[in-house]
């Protein structure tokens, strides 16, 4: 199996971790030979991942995008095409998010949250759909959270995204199922990550998950077998959420 995997915010965090999970399977199992599309705002910390992932023995490619720029998803997808020929999974990953209180939210926060959020995981998912509709395999990860079902004080702009993109992975499913695409829906609890900023007390980051507590039930889901979907995946802290 030599799957083209696009991975979204491949240069840190959850992304990161996914993109190196799955170089390591690919070291691992002899019939498991994926070329790993990274993308992400920074062409730096995609070098990095990449060069990980090739220590690993797993083929990558480094297309920088900014998902929230129509013209660079269009170029993304174009260039994995021309490259590769097809693309077998998407993993949306990418994702921002300021936090404060709602009447401190400005047009600026929105259009920045929404332009990835939303805007950018919708149309990159319905071309690289397409793609898939017309092959009649894939499939299509999308990294929400448990602010897509659970609201936060502080977290309104980035919960309002959030679930739209769940409502768009419900929506989506209904065009799938007739066409053998897989759809799961990953919601994470709080995650240590690049998004929290670098101020996070000990007592915090102490019963935050990791990403590759993750990372790794990802790529089991995609080596699950092909006539099998998991179509969501709930992981929390022991702990539970992370209250305010």
């Amino acid at each position: 199996m030599k799957p083209i995997i696009i991975i979204t915010g491949a240069g840190k965090g959850i992304g990161k971790s996914i993109a190196l999970d799955f170089a390591k399977a690919a070291s691992q199992k002899n019939d498991f030979k994926p070329v790993l599309i990274l993308a992400s705002r920074t062409a730096s910390d995609l070098e990095s991942v990449a060069d990980k992932c090739h220590a690993y023995g797993a083929a990558s490619d480094i297309i920088q995008t900014d998902i929230a720029d129509i013209a660079q998803i269009d170029r993304l997808v174009t260039t994995t095409l021309k490259r590769y020929g097809s693309i077998d999974c998407l993993v949306n990953n990418a994702g921002v998010g300021r936090f404060k209180a709602i009447g401190e939210m400005t047009e600026e926060d929105f259009d920045y949250t929404m332009g990835t959020n939303l805007k950018g995981t919708f149309f990159l998912t319905q071309k690289v759909f397409a793609i898939m509709e017309k092959q009649r395999s894939g499939h299509i990860f999308f990294i929400t959270s448990i602010a897509a079902e659970t609201a936060f004080k502080s977290s309104s702009l980035y919960s309002m995204s959030k679930f739209g993109q769940k409502g768009l992975v419900e929506t989506l499913r209904l065009y799938a199922k007739s066409c053998n695409v897989r759809i799961t829906n990953v919601m994470p609890g709080a995650v240590y990550t690049p998004m929290w900023g670098e101020e996070i007390p000990d007592s915090m980051k102490n019963v935050m998950m990791m990403p590759e507590d993750i990372s790794a039930p990802v790529v089991q889901a995609f080596l699950t077998a092909s006539r099998t979907t998991v179509e969501e995946l709930v992981i929390r802290p022991v702990c539970g959420d992370i209250n305010e």
